[in-house]
């Protein structure tokens, strides 16, 4: 199991890529460098320790969210094949430094999640995890029946996220909560 305080997912290996040991990778990511630049990093199948691998080089693919990378060793289709669903980590320490009213999507996790009711906050559940297809998405656990609800992470629904007092503040549509 990996600690969520030290790891960050940033990338999904997809397929592999031509016959030269490329692979093709969905970004989790907002900063492409971690596709492109050469450096170290780490690989995780399912739920196995990470291991260190070199990035030697990479391109985004036209268009897509996608980039093609290779990695120092893997050299042939087979080999490429065998790094299917493998993820792409990053440590926590090496996260870029973000400008004021942005924040790695890491910090948000346990979070309480408040709603403002007639001019009072009220807790109602906490971040327990979050989703990045194609937007972000915070996955609330409610406190009063623990389910689970997909929240948009936009400025409209999210108006206020406070790291340093642990809790943001939803704004919801009617009916987001319900469903």
């Amino acid at each position: 199991m990996i600690n969520k305080n030290e790891w960050l997912v940033v990338g999904l290996i997809t397929s592999c890529h031509g016959i030269n040991g490329q692979v093709k990778v969905k970004s989790l990511s907002d900063f492409d460098e971690r596709f492109l630049k050469p450096g170290k990093r780490w690989l995780q199948k399912e739920f196995e320790a990470p291991t260190q691998i070199e990035l030697t080089s990479g391109f985004k693919q036209p268009g897509k969210e996608t980039f093609i990378v290779k990695f120092q060793g893997i050299n042939t289709r087979n080999n490429a094949e065998q790094l299917k669903k493998f993820k792409i980590l990053v440590k926590t320490d090496k996260l870029p430094t973000l400008n004021k009213e942005e924040f790695h999507l890491l910090e948000l996790i346990n979070l309480e999640v408040k709603t403002l009711e007639n001019d009072e906050l009220k807790t109602i559940g906490k971040v327990i995890n979050l989703e990045n297809e194609n937007n972000n998405l915070l996955v609330i656990e409610l406190f009063k029946n623990q389910k689970e609800v997909f929240v948009p992470f936009v400025k409209a629904i999210v108006p206020l996220v406070d790291i340093k007092n642990n809790f943001l503040i939803i704004n919801p549509p009617n009916g987001l909560l319900e469903l």
